[in-house]
């Protein structure tokens, strides 16, 4: 019963900071976790310098675009509106990446970790304190290969400086780039700037994993690490990528390390069952999954695994059904929208294949993606009119 809820540990679980919740800073991390002689050199520079670094463009986006609407507006509501008025920047959002500022102002995207520490470093250039917030919300989840991802939600807040007048850059001002209903009731704790380098340096690590990259995703991990101890989720990362290579001690280490300071680490806990059910420590595995069934119950992707078994044997009724039970835990989730459209389609129910199709374009969180379903959805909607 324990292994049908954890879907057999057919995947990992890491954390990625389209934002995520930090704990606070820690003692340094003992050597042992590091396996430094295991991994070659990074095939790029890792490090904290570029996150908040300001381009040429961008200083001269300052100081020759949008200084008129900043001295009218105040720094405050002028940086705001320069960079997320419609007529500006047109800023998109988009995960395929984590960018720092400059790339996110050279691209007018990213996530919203991307797209706070753009407008944080025009911010602390233009003098103003930043202050930035963690979200408690519900888990999103998605997956790459045997990786399953948990994205999270960070904001910030922008304060007047001492000695500005009033106007309408007065007090302090929040920028979220989740849409306003989401907003609602959002249970925020501050965090301090180190651990939002961590989250950006833990980002790069998930997705150079996820491109299998593992010198890469090694180094930033340990950045990570080291920048701030008091952030677990870059040390799951770090036994998820030991785990990758097959390195099961180095993976147990690193979970059982971070379950000694938080017990109930329900990614920890997941992904430490697997290490020993590999081990052949079998009744060690079951009891870890006993303690995360409690914890979770329904584990991410449950229903919609058990949808795409139900595809697969071409019970399309019963997929339906079952990526219906996904979306309504999780309507945010493009691909939950989209498994249930063909599922629809497969029945002949045109109408509700369409709608969830166009839900899932909604949901989108990339470029390609939305390209992809908008393609999609047209063509149904033509086929729908034959």
């Amino acid at each position: 019963m324990v292994n049908r809820l954890r879907h057999s540990l057919a995947f990992v679980c890491v954390l990625l900071v389209a934002c995520a919740t930090p704990l606070s800073r820690q003692e340094q991390p003992p050597e042992f976790l590091f396996k430094d002689d295991s991994f070659s050199a990074p095939s790029e520079r890792v490090g904290a310098a570029d996150v908040f670094a300001l381009s040429d463009q961008m200083q001269r986006y300052l100081k020759t675009e949008i200084m008129s609407r900043l001295r009218w507006a105040g720094p405050q509501q002028g940086l705001i509106d320069a960079l997320y008025h419609r007529d500006q920047l047109k800023l998109q959002y988009d995960v395929s990446m984590t960018r720092n500022a400059s790339q996110a102002f050279d691209a007018r995207a990213g996530n919203c970790l991307s797209l706070v520490i753009m407008t944080a470093a025009f911010a602390k250039e233009l003098g103003l304190k930043v202050r930035y917030q963690s979200a408690y919300m519900e888990e999103t989840w998605s997956r790459s290969g045997d990786l399953l991802v948990r994205s999270g939600h960070v904001n910030v807040t922008l304060d007047r400086r001492i000695g500005d007048a009033g106007g309408l850059g007065a007090g302090s001002l929040t920028i979220d780039f989740l849409p306003a209903e989401n907003l609602r009731g959002l249970r925020v704790r501050e965090v301090e700037e180190e651990t939002i380098v961590a989250m950006y340096m833990n980002n790069k690590a998930v997705e150079a994993l996820v491109e299998n990259r593992e010198n890469d995703a090694y180094a930033w991990a340990r950045a990570a690490i080291l920048h701030n101890p008091g952030y677990l989720g870059s040390y799951n990362t770090l036994g998820v990528i030991y785990l990758r290579r097959g390195d099961l001690v180095g993976a147990a280490a690193v979970f059982s390390y971070v379950l000694e300071r938080e017990p109930q680490n329900a990614r920890a806990l997941s992904n430490l069952a697997q290490v020993f059910a590999r081990q052949g420590r079998d009744a060690e595995s079951t009891a870890l999954l006993r303690r995360l069934a409690e914890i979770e119950p329904v584990a991410p992707f449950h229903f919609f695994n058990l949808g795409l078994t139900a595809m697969d044997q071409e019970d399309f009724r019963a997929a339906r059904d079952l990526f219906a039970k996904e979306v309504a835990r999780a309507d945010h989730h493009a691909e939950f929208h989209f498994w249930l459209a063909l599922a629809n389609f497969k029945l002949g129910e045109i109408e509700p294949a369409s709608k969830h199709l166009a839900l899932a374009r909604e949901n989108s969180v990339t470029r390609k993606d939305r390209e992809l379903y908008s393609a999609k959805l047209a063509w149904l909607r033509t086929l729908a009119k034959q």
